[in-house]
């Protein structure tokens, strides 16, 4: 069941709602709509640690320096592929 929520916006945004509704052909409470169902999404997915949160920490072994100096790591790599030609 609907119910009616009243919502106090300023001018600019208002008409911003209103182009958005006849750009798309429907009614500003459906676009008003449709943005607050979109927040809510963002909102239930959470930030993105939140999201891998449960991943983090379970993977072991490798190469725990891996991501210890990266730029020199890199600038050898390169200097080792450049001499082989």
């Amino acid at each position: 069941m609907e119910s009616l929520v009243t919502l106090r916006l300023d001018e600019k945004t208002r008409e911003h709602i209103a182009r958005a509704a006849k750009r798309k052909g429907v009614s500003a409470s459906a676009v008003i709509r449709q943005a607050i169902a979109s927040w809510m999404e963002r909102e239930r997915a959470g930030a993105p640690y939140e999201q891998l949160a449960d991943l983090i920490g379970v993977v072991r072994g490798g190469n725990p320096k891996r991501s210890v100096q990266t730029g020199r790591q890199l600038s050898k790599l390169l200097k080792k592929r450049s001499s082989r030609s």
